[in-house]
């Protein structure tokens, strides 16, 4: 057994609070304060961050971090979208929840497939670990979000579900075409520079101060991961010394581990030195340091802010305009049956050709997907418009069928079904996937149609819906409130603070009932807090997200065609309330089912709708209203 004290030093410049490891075997370990703590397979060290008084020693605060939410959209409309003043080369706000998965299910399956949950800490930090194993890091971060929820002051977890993320971030780093190019075409001094325009952005215009220490140190961090990192070893170190590996990893922890930094320059010359130190060490090119430095600072901000690679700004900005190419579908991997179809988007490609949510692709072009990342199998069905992709897909059962699938501009509806549920009482329903551009026009018609049909109240179903533009959630919700604040936002600089007023010209009279859940988030939660506050209707289903912040995007200078969405102000509902991290709870409360149709019913009859539990209570409590007139 051997134990190790790291103890904090007068300059901070080793690891910043008293922890004794001890090692068993492959096991790791450690000691703090008074408490045995669950074991990891490596060291436990601090985050790097800002220092936090706690007795004799000094503590770094555990920063959230990450490369982007959990939860891939693949050639659809991104979770992400800015407001309708949106500009290429200007800042705009916007709502953003990149990624955040409809299909998030807080339950773990065992090797049969079996759904259980964890007894206790141990237990979930185990099947993480076997998750983390297998590189399947959405799993592994969804698992350890969900167990965060059940055990949420367990420090090896919450350790572990940051791990996790990096290791997400970098991963999908290096699955993106743009990035590879940036690694292999740009040279040091064009890197160091680039990394110190996303530092001095975010010293602009982020909604808190971000000192130099702490987003460089978060790029050590991310080169700490990296060095462990499967992906990056294979693309930077195919031919590695794995003892020098070490070496490098240890330096970076007893020299670089929450190092100060002074100012900008102090930064470039500790960048420098570890470029120095890799390039002595390993033969490691300095393009892949100062990238993990360029894009792991941005870990030390919030879970909403984070830097963009040219592929992945070009995602967003269509989906900003509503529009993507592809072949129109949501997915997610799941280890050895594929690529499973969260969603399949309307008149697009991949419904005409036949494909349907739940089935599986298990190859592209012939080359099988069952065991590759989202990412991975992203970008083998990346393509221009024109081109032809052959999928090999099953149904649940199991059915095996191919298909060709033309990829071609496919438009993104925000609203996906609006249908009358009780023609006799006159209850319509409206099922609202986004807020973009043009969505309070889509809502205008589908009002226009549910009103010639006999309309006289509303079913509005904002289930999994992630949120979107700023500008654009206030408008719809004007739809129902005549006058008042709707939403108001708060930010570091004059220029955040706005409020939006309804105008009277738009508003409907009629009962409205709203159905939220836990992924509604963002423009959703506007719409829920304005309608809250006005008493404009009751909010039916669950508790929403949580998510009550407010992101700009800013497109770097020069020719890079990187863009860094930052989060600069929180907004409130009219009644000033903020509901961040905590989501605003409904009306009526309606337990979360056993199954979740993340399509939500575009293609079910109305008998089938009218039998959804939150439906059904959204009835009941229009038919309550409706009685009283």
């Amino acid at each position: 057994m051997a134990i190790v004290v790291f103890k904090s030093s007068l300059d901070f410049r080793t690891v910043s609070v008293t922890i004794v490891h001890t090692l068993r075997g492959s096991e790791v370990f450690w000691w703090e304060k008074t408490c045995w703590c669950r074991r990891l397979r490596e060291p436990r060290f601090p985050p790097p961050g800002r220092f936090q008084q706690q007795g004799a020693g000094r503590q770094t605060d555990l920063d959230r971090c990450m490369d982007s939410r959990p939860g891939i959209r693949i050639l659809i409309k991104a979770s992400t979208v800015v407001s309708a003043k949106f500009r290429v080369l200007s800042l705009s706000l916007l709502l953003s929840l990149l990624g955040l998965s409809v299909w998030s299910s807080g339950v773990y399956a065992d090797e049969s497939g079996a759904v259980s949950e964890p007894a206790n800490a141990d237990a979930a930090l185990s099947t993480g670990e076997s998750l983390e194993k297998e590189r399947r890091w959405l799993d592994a971060i969804q698992h350890y979000d969900a167990s965060l929820e059940k055990f949420p002051e367990d420090k090896p977890l919450t350790y572990a579900l940051r791990r996790a993320r990096i290791h997400h971030g970098i991963e999908r780093r290096y699955s993106d075409r743009s990035f590879e190019e940036m690694l292999t075409r740009r040279g040091k001094a064009e890197l160091l520079n680039q990394w110190e325009e996303v530092y001095r952005q975010v010293q602009r215009e982020y909604l808190e101060p971000i000192t130099a220490t702490r987003f460089t140190s978060h790029g050590t961090e991310s080169l700490y991961m990296a060095l462990k990192n499967d992906e990056f070893l294979k693309k930077n170190l195919p031919n590695r010394d794995n003892q020098a590996v070490n070496r490098v990893r240890q330096t970076l922890i007893a020299e670089y581990w929450n190092r100060p930094v002074e100012s900008v320059a102090g930064a470039r010359n500790l960048i420098n030195a570890v470029c120095e130190l890799c390039r002595r060490e390993m033969q490691l090119a300095p393009s892949a340091v100062i990238l993990e430095y360029v894009f792991g600072g941005c870990n030390s901000l919030d879970d909403y802010s984070n830097l963009l690679t040219p592929d992945r700004y070009n995602d967003l900005y269509g989906s900003i305009q509503g529009e993507l190419v592809g072949i129109g579908i949501e997915m997610k991997a799941v280890k050895g049956r594929g690529m499973q179809l969260v969603n399949v988007l309307l008149n697009s490609p991949a419904e005409e050709g036949g494909l349907k949510p739940e089935d599986f692709i298990v190859a592209v072009d012939g080359r099988e997907c069952r065991d590759m990342t989202t990412d991975e199998a992203a970008k083998l069905l990346r393509g221009t418009v024109g081109s032809r992709v052959e999928l090999t897909y099953e149904n649940p059962a199991g059915k095996e069928q191919t298909g060709e699938f033309v990829r071609r501009r496919v438009q993104i509806r925000s609203i996906t079904r609006n249908v009358m549920l009780d023609p006799v009482q006159g209850i319509g329903y409206i099922r609202m996937e986004g807020f973009q551009d043009d969505t309070a026009q889509e809502l205008d018609e589908a009002l226009r149609s549910l009103e010639r049909q006999g309309m006289r109240a509303l079913i509005w179903d904002l289930r999994g819906n992630p949120g979107g533009l700023l500008d654009t959630a206030a408008a719809v919700v004007e739809r129902f409130i005549d006058q008042g604040v709707l939403v108001s936002t708060k930010g570091r600089s004059e220029g955040q603070n706005q409020v939006y007023r309804a105008h009277g010209q738009y508003a409907r009279k009629y009962p409205l009932a709203l159905i939220v859940d836990q992924n509604s988030a963002s423009a959703s939660e506007i719409v829920a807090g304005a309608i809250r506050d006005h008493e404009r209707g009751v909010i039916v289903g669950r508790k929403t997200y949580g998510k009550w912040s407010v992101q700009t995007i800013v497109r770097m200078p020069g020719d890079s065609g990187m863009a860094i969405r930052l989060t600069t102000a929180r907004f409130y509902s009219p009644d000033d309330r903020n509901y961040s991290g905590k989501g605003l709870e409904p009306d009526v409360m309606v337990p979360q089912g056993e199954t979740s149709q993340v399509t939500f019913f575009r293609n079910r009859t109305s008998d089938e709708i009218n039998s959804d539990p939150d439906v059904v209570q959204a009835v009941e409590a229009l038919e309550t209203r409706m009685s009283k007139k």
